[in-house]
């Protein structure tokens, strides 16, 4: 009987070990993702062609209206509506498309951007920063947990992320999310529980509350103590 008992028990912890493995093989299997290359609007600094210097670089990430195939969509509101307009930034800014019915999560398309940025212009590899709005504020967050190391600083707007527990792999990672209390697309909870388990791994983390405001506060880009702030933070 004593036989019996511990041979019953080693067939179930081997039992539990397999099924443990089959749960991890499949949840790896899950989060594998398709590499893609998304085309991308890019602009430079003024001074970039006579300057030989590395410059910071802001991967912008545009809300769910601007997925496709134009990229002229892109410069309806954001960081590529500002530059249309003539405004000049301090630094390299990359601005992916996301495909018609994906989402920011869906492909792998930060590497081969990184790569394609990385070996056709100087960026300094210290101060790549990445910033969305909407479904690109899911984006900039998923990103940031997808890749901890790459980036210097975030800054989401009316964002979330589906995964909250993965959140803490940016706790090294500064950021700024903001988000407006009448928020009737993305509600503001989305954005609280982040910034709430971010303080509670002691994550770098300032969160701005605006009151009253509904979902569209795609006027931050033209705040320029935004850029202030991200250009000191360094890896």
């Amino acid at each position: 009987m004593v036989f019996t008992s511990q041979y019953s028990r080693a067939v179930a912890g081997f039992l539990c070990l397999f099924l443990l493995s089959i749960s991890v093989i499949a949840q790896s299997a899950s989060i594998a993702k398709a590499k893609e290359k998304y085309n991308y609007l890019l602009y430079l600094p003024r001074d970039y062609a006579t300057s030989k210097t590395a410059y910071p670089v802001v991967i912008y990430l545009h809300g769910g209206s601007q997925r496709g195939t134009d990229l002229n969509k892109l410069k309806i509101y954001g960081l590529p509506h500002l530059v249309e307009k003539g405004t000049d930034f301090p630094f390299i800014i990359a601005s992916p498309q996301c495909p018609d019915g994906k989402f920011w999560s869906t492909d792998n398309w930060f590497d081969s951007l990184y790569a394609d940025l990385a070996t056709k212009y100087r960026i300094d590899p210290k101060r790549v920063y990445l910033t969305g709005i909407s479904m690109g504020g899911y984006g900039a967050w998923q990103t940031a947990v997808a890749y901890p190391d790459k980036f210097a600083a975030v800054v989401p707007l009316c964002g979330g992320c589906d995964d909250s527990t993965q959140i803490c792999t940016i706790r090294q990672v500064p950021v700024w999310t903001f988000h407006g209390t009448a928020d009737d697309l993305i509600p503001i909870n989305e954005t609280e529980r982040l910034v709430n388990r971010l303080k509670q791994c002691h994550g770098s983390v300032k969160f701005t509350r605006l009151e009253n405001e509904g979902h569209d506060i795609r006027y931050l880009y033209e705040d320029k103590s935004i850029y202030a702030w991200l250009l000191k933070q360094h890896k």
